[in-house]
């Protein structure tokens, strides 16, 4: 297989990747455990707050020159999804967010993960943070749309140091594949001490 390459892009690089990422929200967050049912108005909207964050990054992930997947931080006091967590023992101001990581199917297992939060965390601490978080969706182990060879990351997340943060969540709303309006979901918020 051809070689990944993976570098970290900010400013006028990072705003011209916006619309391959938003493509890769909607590819990757589509199936399971998201069943997110994007459009690129929404994207639009959502990643603008990526080019005007100046401690923004976007981790990109390519074969040649096409962007097979991405993975996006910042501090989580620049960002809109701040507002969503409830009951968190920190100061928003304290943490970088490690907001969406997504990457096609094809090219997993090589790495690519890894090299995400690698490349995050490093942008992190060269900008001061001592915390690193994320949001993950809670699905039922019952739900219908759940494919019986379907395998949660709370391995990965923890092999990387990551721990879920008791009884710290958020609330997000989106539209599911197949549903006609948002419905509210419960995430949790996973962190780590850099």
């Amino acid at each position: 297989m051809p070689p990944i390459t993976i570098e970290p892009l900010t400013g006028t690089a990072l705003e011209a990747a916006l619309p391959d990422l938003a493509r890769l929200r909607i590819s990757v967050f589509r199936a399971f455990p998201y069943l997110y049912q994007g459009n690129l108005t929404h994207e639009a909207h959502y990643l603008r707050s990526y080019r005007d964050t100046p401690r923004a990054v976007l981790i990109a992930a390519r074969d040649g020159d096409r962007i097979i997947g991405a993975a996006t931080g910042m501090p989580l006091a620049d960002h809109a999804d701040a507002g969503q967590i409830t009951n968190a023992p920190f100061a928003a101001e304290d943490i970088f967010y490690c907001a969406e990581s997504v990457l096609l199917p094809d090219y997993r297992g090589r790495g690519v993960g890894h090299a995400f939060f690698d490349h995050r965390e490093a942008h992190a601490r060269a900008h001061g943070f001592g915390h690193s978080a994320f949001c993950a969706v809670l699905r039922d182990e019952t739900h219908p749309r759940r494919p019986a060879d379907y395998r949660p990351l709370d391995p990965f997340w923890r092999r990387r140091g990551y721990a879920p943060v008791p009884g710290v969540t958020a609330e997000f709303s989106w539209t599911d594949v197949g549903e006609a309006r948002d419905t509210p979901k419960t995430l949790q918020v996973w962190m780590k001490r850099l």
